[in-house]
């Protein structure tokens, strides 16, 4: 059966918020093309109205954003001039797929067209309730077909998304987590959001690749990627994540952030099982987990990101040692020793024992110092409570190194030639990182004797 969703973790209190210096009129005065005479124009009041849309026409974008902070009445003109067929076209640029101008400078001017746009929105609708500024603001917006969750035929060449994450990422900066939380649910309800999520954590990995794919676009160029501090980042990311179990929340975490084929960006579910991988394919991962560790998200405990570490590194079966073991390397020294830690503490002593035989043999390969190895597991020593305890776990340790080496000489000698080469060269970086590392713990004793 299913794990049932917590439903109830995005929802938003029936309780209304006001910001202050609002009127409960102001949302049909505001949206309403024929309100009421206006009286704080100064002297704008003389112009006729085409002729004011014929200033707007000159001024940019950054320009407009300023002349609507002059007067609620000039603000009003200025969303009336959005919302008619010249305003909307001139200001939704639509380019996204035309990437002539090299070094990205067009993905740049497109960018900062919309991170204007954004503030210009902000600005305009500044008075009204949160709900009705997403509303009206959808309404305009929804003429973007590329804005759309499945609105582009061509999504991997497509800058849509990430100019509308740009554009959200401008409007709710500053905003308390109660009002993010709005737009959070009101793109959820937008995109259907909680359903696509549930197929796809409900489904085998790579059934829906599509949509796997659709989702990680949407994630990382909508709601994830334009934010400075990483606090905000944790935030969304916390909204995707913790409606669902921690099984699925490791598969989300793999779709949203694991490694991607070049040739058309869908998950690839292999990558991790098969056979070792670099950095750049965990990096991203990393990253993330980092990201809830180490930013203060009261949702997330230390141990919450562990169980979390230890699920991904089964998704879809379980990892390669050695690709594990990398992954606790790029998310830093804290992550690496908790997550070590709690092995021992669990009394999963050979498990522990075989993981530092692959972190050794990750520092040899990536040319790391092997001096933080051995201290790492000079570290996790002082968790356990007995001297035979720690004991037993050195055994393990050596007799790790032991059976791993005759793992990857029976691999070299039973490989076809292709296979026999990468074995062969995995079993040389083995044999060199045990060398190395017994030769920091002979230092590490010495200097402990001589001291």
């Amino acid at each position: 059966m299913a794990s049932r969703i917590n439903t109830n973790f995005t929802l938003i209190p029936n309780q209304k918020y006001r910001r202050s210096n609002r009127r409960s009129n102001y949302v049909s005065n505001t949206l309403d093309s024929g309100s009421r005479p206006l009286s704080t124009l100064g002297n704008f009041k003389a112009l006729p109205l085409e002729i004011f849309q014929i200033i707007l026409k000159c001024l940019s974008v950054k320009d407009i954003s300023m002349l609507s902070m002059v007067s609620k009445a000039v603000s009003q003109h200025i969303i009336n001039y959005i919302s008619t067929s010249s305003g909307s076209k001139r200001l939704l640029l639509q380019n996204f797929h035309n990437l002539v101008l090299p070094d990205k400078k067009q993905d740049t001017a497109i960018f900062e067209h919309y991170r204007s746009l954004g503030l210009l929105f902000k600005r305009c609708t500044l008075l009204l309730p949160t709900k009705e500024r997403l509303k009206y603001i959808h309404k305009i917006l929804a003429e973007v077909s590329c804005f759309k969750f499945s609105g582009c035929a061509a999504p991997m060449q497509c800058l849509g998304l990430s100019c509308y994450g740009m554009f959200l990422q401008t409007l709710t900066a500053g905003w308390d987590e109660l009002e993010c939380g709005r737009v959070f649910n009101f793109l959820c309800e937008l995109t259907n959001f909680s359903h696509r999520i549930q197929t796809i954590v409900f489904s085998k990995p790579g059934n829906a690749r599509k949509l796997e794919l659709r989702i990680r676009l949407f994630c990382r160029n909508v709601l994830l990627d334009h934010w400075t501090h990483r606090h905000d980042s944790a935030f969304w990311l916390t909204r995707i994540l913790k409606p669902w179990p921690i099984v699925y929340q490791a598969k989300l975490l793999y779709i949203i952030f694991g490694p991607i084929s070049p040739q058309d960006g869908q998950v690839v579910w292999q990558k991790m099982i098969e056979e070792p991988t670099d950095d750049s394919s965990l990096k991203c991962l990393a990253n993330a987990i980092k990201l809830l560790y180490n930013t203060g998200i009261k949702e997330w405990t230390p141990d919450d990101v562990i169980r979390l570490i230890d699920e991904l590194s089964v998704v879809p079966r379980e990892w390669l040692l050695e690709n594990n073991a990398r992954l606790l390397i790029l998310s830093g020294n804290n992550i690496c020793f908790a997550f070590m830690a709690s092995k021992a503490v669990n009394g999963r002593s050979t498990e522990l024992a075989r993981l530092v035989v692959f972190l050794a043999l990750v520092c040899e390969k990536e040319l790391y110092c092997m001096d933080w190895a051995v201290q790492m597991m000079q570290k996790v020593c002082k968790v356990f409570n007995s001297s035979v305890e720690k004991t037993n776990f050195l055994q393990d340790v050596a007799n790790a190194f032991a059976w791993v080496t005759m793992e990857m000489l029976h691999s070299v000698m039973s490989g076809d030639r292709d296979e026999e080469d990468r074995n062969f060269l995995n079993l040389f970086h083995l044999v060199h990182a045990q060398a190395n590392f017994h030769k920091e713990v002979l230092y590490l004793t010495v200097n402990s004797l001589s001291t």
